[in-house]
């Protein structure tokens, strides 16, 4: 059997954030982005999301090279410029030095009885160091907005009184009186803050800014237990990531510079499936744009997401369906084994070769193989494999736009999109606009072949052509 353990991608994971007594000697916050490479050649995109708040350190694990997010990091040691974290989730652990500027953290991962070395760059230091991040004699992020702005930003504060949860976000508003349409912004899969910050990117930043200037109020915000919303990011659910969209439209209506009869969401990936789930509320928005989200259901979303960076790297007929097979039985184990460990166990079965190879390579794989059986053995992500977005869609009646990249490897745009539609239309509502971009990935930046480990090295953070779909589509619906 051909082993192929990074084709995998998720629908969602659980966000999972621990807290340490320590008291941190610098400070850490932000993301630390890194490359670790394996013995098969292949790479494993690495991001750690520290943040540092009144004295105590917190951490977390991506893994977007197999889309997981928010592995708990369960013990972060501090000693002068050195750095021990461990993450038992996956067996790993990373020991390492900041270096004097602090931009760099170098240090050597560790699982299974494999080391490896890596060096994690500061996503915070990598802005500020201009001429360091310069090609071609642009920014390597050219699009992020610098104020002063030509609109107003206010730092707001609304209520999930339901859940008693106070959320923190940021409401730009374009130049006069008002009142304005308005769009609330919803995050992708995992605990992400307002600007939805990854790679080094600002994805929602970046589109708030353009849709303002375009006369479009937008409220974006920190999710749960991220940033300065409150509330525990580890217990979360869709359910409840729902109802914060609810709270967001429902401050947006209170207030007298906003059309509360214009007040829509916008959402990307697992965002656009709670946006789905907004329309069905007592007060559904009045727009609803989807942004790489999920038409099929769950389980089918993720073998598809399998075979398609699989066709990045082969077209053997052979190699893809046994990439299908071994994801369907990874499916098959995380719904049908409730016990985490055992099921663990199981998919690490599945994954691991049936050929020898020396050991150290072994353990290698093993540890790569833990860590994709960990994040498919989370309470979100078995969750989110059972969700059918069929079902969900029909209760949408508000007018739609669903985008896709044609290069998305996440959540295929073909697939997804022709079924959203179909669903929608066959369900009575007939203001329903899909399109597939060409060129674009599932951040949607035009990117040379849509995988992941392409995110963080594209310069573009959001292609215009796609936010000037958004925001006519937008203005248009707003008259």
């Amino acid at each position: 059997m051909r082993f192929s353990s990074f084709g995998s991608l998720f629908v969602a994971l659980l966000s999972a954030y621990s807290s340490f007594g320590q008291r941190p000697a610098a400070n850490l916050s932000g993301q630390w982005n890194g490359n670790l490479r394996i013995p098969t050649g292949a790479t494993l995109q690495l991001q750690l999301n520290v943040q540092d708040q009144q004295g105590r350190r917190t951490a977390t694990l991506d893994i977007p090279t197999q889309n997981a997010r928010n592995i708990a990091v369960d013990r972060v040691e501090t000693k002068g410029d050195s750095l021990l974290l461990t993450v038992s989730a996956i067996r790993a652990r990373f020991a390492g030095q900041v270096s004097p500027d602090g931009s760099l953290l170098r240090g050597f991962w560790r699982q299974n009885n494999a080391k490896l070395p890596i060096t994690f760059e500061h996503t915070a230091a990598t802005a500020a160091a201009a001429p360091a991040t310069r090609r071609g004699g642009k920014a390597s992020r050219p699009q992020e907005p610098q104020a002063p702005f030509s609109y107003q930003a206010e730092e707001v504060r609304f209520t999930n009184k339901n859940a008693g949860v106070t959320l923190a976000g940021t409401l730009t508003l374009p130049p006069g009186k008002g009142p304005f349409p308005a769009a609330v912004l919803l995050t992708g899969s995992g605990a992400q803050d307002r600007d939805e910050a990854v790679f080094g990117h600002k994805p929602f930043l970046v589109l708030a800014d353009y849709l303002t200037q375009q006369g479009i109020a937008v409220l974006r915000f920190d999710d749960r237990g991220v940033g300065k919303s409150t509330g525990n990011a580890t217990t979360a659910t869709l359910t409840d990531y729902t109802q914060d969209a609810e709270a967001a439209m429902s401050f947006l209506r209170s207030r007298p510079d906003i059309n509360a009869k214009k007040v829509g969401v916008i959402g990307h990936s697992e965002g656009g499936t709670a946006g789905v789930r907004t329309a069905s509320q007592t007060q559904p928005p009045a727009f609803l744009v989807l942004l790489g989200t999920a038409g099929l259901p769950g389980s089918e979303v993720v073998v598809q997401q399998a075979l398609a960076n699989a066709r990045l790297k082969t077209k053997d007929p052979k190699i893809l369906a046994g990439v299908e097979q071994r994801q369907r039985a990874l499916i098959a184990i995380s719904q049908r084994v409730a016990d985490v460990q055992l099921a663990q166990q199981q998919m690490v079965a599945v994954l691991m070769p049936d050929i020898s190879l020396p050991a150290e390579q072994m353990n290698q794989l093993r540890a790569a193989a833990a860590g994709q059986a960990a994040a498919m053995t989370t309470p979100a992500f078995r969750t989110l494999l059972g969700d059918d977005p069929a079902k969900t869609l029909r209760a949408v009646k508000c007018p739609v736009l669903a985008l896709g990249g044609a290069k998305d490897m996440q959540v295929v745009s073909s697939t997804n999109l022709a079924t959203i539609e179909k669903t929608l239309k066959s369900s009575g509502n007939r203001d329903v606009t899909t399109r597939e971009l060409p060129g674009l990935n599932h951040m949607f930046q035009t990117a040379p072949t849509g995988a992941l480990d392409e995110y963080g090295r594209i310069e573009e953070t959001f292609a215009p052509t796609a936010m000037q779909a958004i925001s006519s589509w937008i203005l248009a619906h707003a008259k």
